[in-house]
């Protein structure tokens, strides 16, 4: 288990400062854009199918949960949908993506607000 965690803390660690340069990097093409995000979010997700094609549903804790949890939680969610429409749970699938964006965006707004004083 504490190899385990090990893994999972040491490849979010690397993930995070992909992330953070690859925004970073991104804010100098595109500064009024968050072009930095939708790449890393779209990169992430891109290799986490990699993955899952190549790896199938084992657990990869320092490439899958570290590394590509710490780059983009997105990529994440994007498998858990996927896993849904591939077993053949479509439905399920639509109310997991819908629920996640609308509840996601307004937890954002809601936070915001109440951070503000709103």
């Amino acid at each position: 288990m504490i190899s385990t965690l090990f893994q999972v803390a040491l490849g979010g660690a690397i993930g995070s400062v992909l992330r953070y340069l690859t925004v970073l990097g991104a804010a100098r093409i595109a500064p009024a854009w968050p072009l930095g995000t939708l790449a890393v979010n779209v990169a992430g997700c891109f290799v986490m199918g990699v993955f899952f094609a190549q790896f199938g549903p084992r657990n990869h804790p320092l490439l899958m949960t570290g590394i590509l949890g710490g780059f983009t939680t997105f990529s994440a969610f994007s498998l858990d949908a996927l896993k849904l429409w591939q077993g053949g749970q479509p439905a399920q699938a639509a109310l997991y993506v819908g629920l996640s964006v609308v509840l996601s965006l307004s937890a954002v707004a809601l936070g915001a607000a109440l951070a503000r004083g709103a």
